[in-house]
């Protein structure tokens, strides 16, 4: 075999799918997402006029609702271009900037023999499962649905128990014509010089497949059925097809489930994954007993932009948070990056989501937060920065962590970030005037020492035991919410401003799930009405989302954006917020600018002018309120 399939996979994750289709169709700009890369065009394998030809960059597919076509890279220059396999793979390769490998005999030779191992790995698994079946699996049965293990799930993930036998799987498949060197080379026997008689690697232990990125079974782990076993979990030991650091637990079944949207989660174990699995996280992944490595990361990367990667709330933890964090940051660019979870303390993802729900594995979910706020947290956590010293150690640290991140433009923005945050915490700097320090978070007059707007303070010592960073405050924004609330309750508007809501600007989580929710369903569904909508929400799991929102715009009388409200009332109240909504980020870039300003050149002009700019943001929030009167049409008064 001349490309491997590693090569394949390769140049097929270097290069979007919409790159290879994008020289022969023009996307058509309302239904096409390119943030999302999700793209739509009309079908260039048969005539027509609406566009139904459908290109996803995640899965790396295209498909045709008109005439059924699909495939991927190669098979649609194949099938357009009229190239031959190996011409596909060639053009691709050179759009990735690859040059394709040379024939290797020795290499395809090994490849000829890895495909003779899976069998034999396929063989295994099937033992291992009729076993957990069997007489003497009982006891493995009654654990794993003491673990809260359905059926179906257990058939899902191919869980099985090997016998408390030294030959029994060994035996099984020196019946079945396997000679002992490809036993040996799968890893399913203990072997070697210094050993007469091989003997099974696991036994009395409960069975968990461990496949590659194909779906193909690569190695097992098993969990000792017997307390008295020293290591209650082993894996298999690395071999021809097996390289645990190389591979991550569920990556297939995740990968798909990402690309229908899902959120990519890494957790620490088997058990936790199944777990999560059941309670309808089809997107979790795990190491195999190590530390995360580079070559997981990567494989996270290629199926999702930030990855949550999910740890215990105690002190080893955190620790490894930071140590994901530190192998991460090195490893970042534009569009790459993690966000990180805690768990409640004494927790894992299994126990919570057995003892309260998937509702409370949510709720860590949400309060992910970005690799940026971890590195503020660790660096600042218990710290006193009252004297110059301390600060100027604090800046070097910092300044030493950002400086591992390869990227020109990301070092650069995270440079800019942690100046932000310490220009924040330690409070303004002196006054020009010569008014001296003026009253800082910490207190009148005083350096701060832990205080500082939202978003940018230190973690004491007690938060960091616990958990990671909260979010601060569950509280929807409410003009972000009003402008949502508004263009659901009246799609109309959407057809009208769809420019402006494709590029709106939203600052809470939950906001932008809804945002992206309504972008996906105007383009699969142009025209839809309200209970469109609103059904479609429910469908991505956001129906509770969207009442609280509602809920809020209600309790706070934003009638206009309720579905009750006139459209010319509608109208004219969104195009209001929008107004707003545009003129307040512009000026929040333009006063965290002039913040910079003055903190590196504290001069009389570079104080006045963000004086300016701060009482511009005072006359936007002055004018935040909706203007009064617009209820004529829905027969309302006005409101005081």
């Amino acid at each position: 075999m001349r490309f491997s399939p590693q090569f394949l996979d390769d140049i097929r994750d270097r290069v979007p799918i919409a790159d290879v289709v994008g020289t022969r169709v023009t996307w058509d700009r309302r239904k096409t997402s390119t943030s999302r890369g999700d793209y739509w065009a009309c079908c260039p394998f048969h005539g027509e006029n609406t566009p139904s030809f459908h290109c996803e960059n995640r899965k790396g597919r295209y498909h045709c609702f008109g005439c059924g076509v699909s495939g991927d890279h190669f098979k649609f220059l194949m099938e357009l271009d009229g190239l031959s396999f190996p011409e596909a793979v060639e053009r691709v390769a050179d759009m990735a900037g690859v040059a394709l490998p040379a024939r290797d005999p020795e290499a395809e030779k090994r490849a000829r023999e890895r495909a003779t191992l899976t069998d034999v790995m396929e063989m295994a698994t099937r033992f291992f499962e009729a076993s957990l079946q069997g007489q003497a699996g009982a006891q493995a049965r009654a654990y794993l649905r003491g673990r809260g293990l359905s059926s179906a799930t257990q058939q899902t993930f191919r869980l099985g128990f090997a016998p408390d036998s030294r030959n029994a799987l060994k035996a099984h498949l020196a019946d079945k014509g396997v000679p002992r060197e490809q036993i040996e080379a799968c890893g399913l026997v203990v072997a070697g010089p210094d050993i007469a008689v091989s003997y099974d690697r696991f036994r009395d232990r409960v069975m968990f497949p461990i496949e590659d990125p194909r779906g193909r079974v690569i190695a097992f782990g098993g969990r000792a059925m017997s307390p008295d076993i020293p290591a209650k979990y082993i894996n298999s030991n690395e071999t021809e097809l097996f390289h645990k650091g190389r591979v991550l637990y569920n990556h297939a079944r995740a990968r798909q489930a990402v690309a229908r949207g899902a959120t990519l989660v890494a957790v620490e174990g088997y058990m936790d994954v199944i777990a999560l699995a059941q309670a309808g996280f089809a997107s979790a992944v795990a190491p195999l007993g190590t530390a995360l490595t580079e070559t997981q990361l990567d494989m996270m990367w290629r199926a999702a932009g930030e990855p949550v990667l999910c740890f215990d709330g105690d002190q080893a933890g955190l620790r490894a948070a930071w140590r994901a964090a530190d192998l991460a940051l090195p490893l970042l660019q534009p569009g790459r990056s993690v966000r990180f979870a805690l768990l409640p303390e004494g927790r894992d993802p299994d126990d919570l989501v057995r003892e309260e729900g998937a509702e409370a594995f949510s709720a860590v979910l949400a309060e992910a937060r970005p690799l940026a706020d971890l590195i503020w947290s660790r660096e600042t956590a218990g710290g006193v920065y009252d004297t110059p010293e301390r600060r100027a150690a604090l800046e070097a640290r910092l300044k030493a962590v950002v400086g591992t991140i390869r990227d020109e433009s990301l070092r650069r923005h995270y440079g800019q970030d942690m100046r932000e945050r310490l220009h924040a915490f330690f409070g303004p700097v002196r006054s020009p005037r010569g008014e001296g320090r003026r009253p800082g978070p910490g207190g009148q007059g005083q350096p701060a020492r832990g205080g500082g707007p939202a978003g940018r303070l230190a973690v004491t010592d007690s938060l960091a035991r616990s958990a990671l960073v909260k979010a601060a405050g569950g509280v929807m924004p409410l003009r972000e919410t009003a402008i949502l609330v508004t263009l659901v309750n009246h799609p109309g508007l959407l057809d009208e401003h769809f420019d402006a809501f494709e590029r709106l600007h939203l600052t809470h989580g939950d906001l932008r799930r809804l945002h992206a929710a309504v972008l996906d369903v105007t383009a699969h569904q142009p025209g839809a009405g309200r209970e469109a909508l609103v059904g479609a929400l429910a469908a991505a799991g956001l129906e509770a989302v969207w009442q609280r929102a509602e809920g809020q715009v209600r309790r706070s009388n934003l009638w206009s954006a309720l579905a009750d409200a006139a459209l010319e009332d509608a109208r004219e109240s969104f195009l209001q917020a929008l107004h707003l909504h545009q003129s307040a980020g512009s000026l929040h870039k333009e006063l965290k600018a002039a913040e910079l300003a003055l903190a590196s050149d504290p001069t009389e002009e570079n104080y006045r002018h963000l004086v300016e700019i701060q009482a511009q943001m005072r006359d936007v929030q002055a004018t935040e309120a909706l203007v009064e009167g617009f209820g004529v049409l829905s027969g309302r008064s006005a409101r005081n």
